[in-house]
């Protein structure tokens, strides 16, 4: 069995394959409509856009949590990412969003806001390298004896982070994860993850709007504009990236040129003109559409 696995990874071109996706909401207009997106192993790929771009749809559906049509269409390390529930159950793909809660086996769902210590949640994770552990819980500064309702939002991300990284990932989905940790956690972390992408080869995507020392951590970027995939590419290849300041300058400019356009499309003269009433409008027996509830 190791060896096949190995051998498949050796034969994937893309660790993240998605092909002509199709998906909307319930009773929801189309959010991604023939969307393809091809990410390579090693990579550390940045998922940018506008709050209510898609990203973190895109995320759960990578990450199976929602059901799009054939086996085909999203393909995560050379499994459909919906159907292949071994994928999230062995750990090769991790997913982190800003939920309180950790998937634990049948158990579902549980909530990492509780009275039970950090030390309780983090060894409670069966099948988990010993020196890993030990790793991850002084990388992000734990205290085993953390009570988990009564420490900050900071403290309890930090555990839930440590919980999903235990199990080594071929694949890490991230949803602004990072965002109540402090500026050390939050490099060291990013840290972690370049020695794991170069060091193993696992791939990572990451969705977040704090850009700060980005530059030199990211290899990709894929930026999502109203479901649809304007650009993704290296991130040394970014044509603004030669003459801009850094990565955060060239992304607002992304996100403000969007904003003009958006703008532009939401005007409509005819809805600025100004009609001159008439004397049917100040009739007290013309028609209108409160009256009409009567007839």
């Amino acid at each position: 069995m190791g060896f096949e696995k190995e051998a498949l990874q050796f034969q994937l071109t893309n660790s993240i394959e998605v092909s002509a996706l199709q998906f909307s909401y319930d009773d929801q207009p189309p959010l991604f409509s023939n969307f393809n997106l091809h990410i390579s192993p090693g990579s550390r790929c940045l998922l940018i856009g506008a709050n209510g771009s898609g990203k973190t749809t895109l995320l759960r559906i990578l990450a199976g949590k929602h059901m799009v049509g054939g086996r085909d269409v999203v393909r995560v390390i050379g499994h459909s990412a919906f159907h292949d529930t071994q994928l999230v159950c062995s750990g090769e793909l991790a997913y982190l969003g800003g939920s309180w809660s950790k998937t634990v086996g049948s158990a579902g769902e549980i909530p990492l806001q509780g009275d039970f210590s950090a030390e309780h949640m983090i060894f409670g994770v069966e099948g988990v390298d010993p020196e890993r552990r030990e790793k991850l819980i002084d990388l992000l500064d734990i205290d085993l004896q953390w009570r988990m309702h009564k420490v900050s939002d900071g403290q309890r991300r930090r555990v839930q982070i440590c919980m999903g990284l235990l199990h080594p990932f071929q694949v890490l989905l991230l949803d602004e994860v990072t965002v109540d940790l402090d500026v050390v956690a939050r490099m060291d972390l990013l840290d972690f993850f370049k020695e794991e992408c170069e060091g193993r080869g696992a791939t990572i995507v990451y969705a977040t709007h704090i850009f700060d020392g980005l530059e030199s951590w990211a290899t990709h970027v894929a930026y999502i504009q109203d479901g649809e995939l304007r650009r993704s590419e290296k991130l040394a290849d970014v044509n603004e990236m030669k003459s801009a300041k850094n990565l955060y300058s060239v992304v607002e400019s992304w996100l403000r040129s969007e904003t003009k356009t958006m703008t532009k499309k939401a005007f409509n003269p005819a809805s600025h003109v100004r009609r001159v009433p008439t004397v049917n409008d100040a009739s007290p027996f013309r028609s209108s559409r409160h009256m009409a509830y009567y007839r």
